[in-house]
C-alpha cells in the first residue's frame, strides 16, 4: 500500500516546526515595524532591536537610501529582464564584479542573486563525482546543502579542530588517489551562531602538506574584520590562500545579492556552470547600483566599522564583567550561553521583550544541544553605549529569574504537548 505522501508532514511538524502553535508570530515570524535599525516597534510596542545583521548601519545610511531610490526611478524594479548570459548583463554588474573582486584582493568576482543558492551551486560546479569534499561539522545549512548535491564522497570533521581536519584530509587525500579526483575544503570565515572564526590561516598552512582548494563562506566577516573590511582572511593575514571566497550582500551591505571571487580562470568557468545564475533572472538594477554605493562606503568610511567595534567591545566587555557566558566569540556576533529548557527559554525571551522593551533571537534544540538557550546579539554600528547599558541592565534582572526558577514555574504551567 502506498502512502499518502501528506500523511508523514501532518503527523510530524519537525524539531521546530512542533513549537508552531505556541512561538508563530512571536518567537518565530516576529513582525517588527518602522525604520530598520536599533529601536522598532513589536506588536505595538517600542523595542531596543539586536536582532538586525546590519552591521555597518547602511540599510539607513542617508547615501545608501538616495542611490537605492535614485536607481528605483531610473531603471524601476524590473531592469534587466532576463538571465545575464541571454539578456541580462549590464556595465553595472561588470563595474560592481570588478570592485569586489579589488576589495577582497581577488582577480576576479562574479554576482550572485542570493547568498543561499549561489554557494550551493557554486560547491556543485566546482566538484564531480570523482572529487572529495572535506567540511566543518558546524557549517551553515546553505554549505551542508551544497554538500548534499555532491554525488561523491565527503567528510566532516569536528568544529574548528586542527588534528581533525588532517585525520579528514589524510582520509580524503587517499581516496581521491582511487577515484583521480580532487579536495575541495570547505569552511567559514566566521561561524553565525557562535561567532568565532574559522581557522583560515591553520587550513592555508595544511596546503604545505595537503593538495587542496579552499573556499571559504565570510557572510559575516565581509566588512567586519581585516584593516579594509575585506574578511576574516585579512584579519588572518591569509587572504591570498583563498581559492574561492564567497560573502552575500544580506550582512554588512545591507542589501540582498551575494558575490564569489577567485582567479580570472575559475571565476570564468563558475559565469558558465553556475545553473543557479545561467538560468535565473539577472540582479536586478536597484540592488546593484545600491551595492555599489555601499561598497564605495565600506572602503571610504573607515569610521563607520570603527564605531562598530566600539559597540561590539562595549557590549561583549560589559557582558563578561557581569558573568555571562559568551564563548570564544572573536566577532562581532554576541552569544550568551545560558541553561534552560525551550519552553524557560520562551518564558524569558517574553520577559525581555514585554518588560525590558529588548528583542534578541533565541537559538535552542536542534541548532545547539539540549539543556542550552543560546541569546544572540548583532551588535552594530547604529547602536549607542545608552543601548548597552540598558541591555546589561535587562540581562541581570532575567538572568536572577532563570537561576530562581521563576521561569521554569511559569513554563510549567503556560505550555502543553511538548518535549522540555
Amino acid at each position: 500500500m502506498v502512502k499518502d505522501l501528506f500523511e508523514r508532514i501532518q503527523n510530524n511538524k519537525g524539531p521546530l516546526g512542533k513549537w508552531a502553535s505556541q512561538a508563530e508570530g512571536y518567537f518565530v515570524f516576529p513582525k517588527l515595524e518602522g525604520e530598520l535599525g536599533p529601536r522598532m516597534q513589536f506588536q505595538g510596542k517600542n523595542i531596543l532591536n539586536w536582532s538586525l545583521n546590519d552591521y555597518l548601519g547602511l540599510a539607513n545610511h542617508p547615501e545608501v537610501r538616495q542611490a537605492d531610490t535614485d536607481a528605483a526611478i531610473q531603471f524601476g524594479a524590473a531592469y534587466p529582464m532576463g538571465a545575464r548570459m541571454m539578456s541580462g548583463h549590464t556595465k553595472y554588474h561588470e563595474q560592481l564584479e570588478q570592485e569586489l573582486a579589488a576589495f577582497v584582493m581577488k582577480e576576479s568576482a562574479y554576482l550572485l542573486n542570493f547568498g543561499y543558492q549561489g554557494i550551493m551551486s557554486c560547491i556543485d560546479a566546482l566538484v564531480t563525482r570523482n572529487d572529495v569534499i572535506v567540511y566543518d561539522v558546524d557549517a551553515h545549512a546553505c554549505i551542508i546543502d551544497g554538500v548534499r548535491l555532491h554525488s561523491g564522497k565527503r567528510f566532516t570533521y569536528k568544529h574548528n579542530d586542527i588534528e581533525s581536519m588532517e585525520k579528514n584530509l589524510a582520509r580524503a587525500t587517499k581516496l581521491a588517489e582511487t577515484t583521480g579526483g580532487g579536495i575541495l575544503f570547505i569552511t567559514e570565515g566566521v561561524f553565525g551562531m557562535r561567532g568565532q572564526q574559522g581557522k583560515l590561516k591553520e587550513i592555508v598552512a595544511m596546503k604545505e602538506k595537503y593538495n587542496f582548494r579552499l573556499l571559504v563562506d565570510d557572510a559575516h566577516g565581509f566588512g567586519t574584520l581585516g584593516k579594509t573590511g575585506a574578511g576574516a582572511g585579512e584579519e588572518q593575514g591569509c587572504q591570498d590562500g583563498i581559492d574561492v571566497y564567497f560573502s552575500t550582500f544580506a550582512k554588512s551591505m545591507a542589501n540582498i545579492g551575494a558575490f564569489i571571487a577567485a582567479d580570472k580562470d575559475i571565476i570564468d568557468y563558475l559565469k558558465y556552470n553556475l545553473r543557479s545564475q545561467m538560468f535565473a533572472k539577472a540582479l536586478p538594477m536597484i540592488q546593484t547600483i545600491g551595492s555599489l554605493k555601499r561598497l564605495q562606503l565600506l572602503r571610504e568610511s573607515s569610521a563607520i566599522k570603527d564605531k562598530l567595534w566600539v559597540n561590539v567591545n562595549a557590549l561583549q566587555n560589559g557582558l563578561k564583567e557581569k558573568g555571562f557566558n559568551i564563548g570564544d566569540t572573536n566577532t562581532c556576533i554576541t552569544p550568551v550561553y545560558l541553561e534552560g529548557s525551550i519552553p524557560e527559554a520562551m518564558v524569558m525571551v517574553n520577559d525581555l521583550r514585554e518588560n525590558y522593551g529588548i528583542f534578541l533571537s533565541i537559538v535552542v534544540y536542534p541548532v545547539i544541544p539540549k539543556g542550552i538557550i543560546l541569546l544572540r546579539m548583532i551588535p552594530t554600528a547604529s547602536h549607542t553605549l545608552e543601548d548597552i547599558a540598558e541591555t546589561l541592565a535587562a540581562f541581570e534582572a532575567i538572568r536572577e529569574k532563570l537561576v530562581n526558577g521563576t521561569y521554569k514555574e511559569i513554563a510549567a504551567r503556560t505550555t502543553v504537548d511538548m518535549e522540555a
